[in-house]
C-alpha cells in the first residue's frame, strides 16, 4: 500500500481582515465608552446590567477579541483587546474570521447574523440583546445613514433619534475617540 508524501499545509493567515477586525473593535470599545457618557439610551442599557457587568465581543477561536464593562465607579470602560484573566459574565464569539468581517463590514445586521448561526453567545439572553441594542445605536452614530441601514434592523426615526442629535453626537464621539 502507498502513503502520500504530499506535505502538509496549514490555512493562509488572513492578515488584512485581522488588522481590520482590531482596529474596528478597538473603535466600537472606545465609542461605547464615550457613547455611555453622551447618549441616555445607551447610558440606560448599562445602567439595567449588573455593577459587576463585563462582555467581549470577539472573534473564535484565537481573537481579535474587544472587552467593555463598567468599572467600580458604575462607569462604561473600554477594557482593551485581551479577556484573558478578566471576569466576564457575557461572551459574544463570531464563529470564524469570515463571519465577523461579514457582520462588521456591515454586510450583515446583526440579528440576520445570529439567525444564520454565524456567532454564538456565552451568558445571559437579556444581557446580550441589551448590548447588541447598544452596538446598533453606536453604529448610528459612527456610520453614514445608506450604511447603517444595512447594519442594524432598524433604523431609529426622527422621533427617536434627530438629526441634530445624531450630529452632535458623532462629532463628540469621534472627538472623543482621538482624544481619548
Amino acid at each position: 500500500m502507498k502513503t502520500c508524501n504530499c506535505q502538509d499545509f496549514s490555512p493562509k493567515k488572513k492578515y488584512i481582515k485581522r488588522i481590520y477586525l482590531i482596529i474596528l473593535l478597538w473603535i466600537v470599545g472606545r465609542a461605547i465608552q464615550v457613547g455611555a457618557k453622551i447618549d441616555r439610551d445607551i447610558k440606560k442599557e448599562f445602567d439595567e446590567l449588573p455593577d459587576d457587568f463585563a462582555f467581549y465581543l470577539g472573534v473564535h477561536p484565537h481573537g481579535p477579541y474587544m472587552v467593555v464593562g463598567k468599572n467600580e465607579k458604575k462607569q462604561v470602560k473600554f477594557m482593551g483587546m485581551n479577556p484573558v484573566g478578566k471576569r466576564i459574565p457575557l461572551k459574544m464569539n463570531f464563529k470564524n474570521i469570515e463571519a465577523a468581517i461579514l457582520v462588521l463590514t456591515f454586510q450583515e445586521s446583526t440579528t440576520v447574523a445570529f439567525a444564520r448561526d454565524r456567532y454564538f453567545v456565552d451568558g445571559n439572553l437579556p444581557q446580550s440583546l441589551a448590548i447588541v441594542r447598544v452596538l446598533n445605536r453606536i453604529e448610528t452614530y459612527l456610520l453614514p445613514k445608506v450604511i447603517t441601514k444595512l447594519a442594524v434592523k432598524r433604523y431609529p426615526s426622527w422621533s427617536e433619534f434627530s438629526p441634530l442629535r445624531k450630529w452632535v453626537g458623532r462629532i463628540l464621539i469621534y472627538a472623543r475617540l482621538i482624544t481619548g
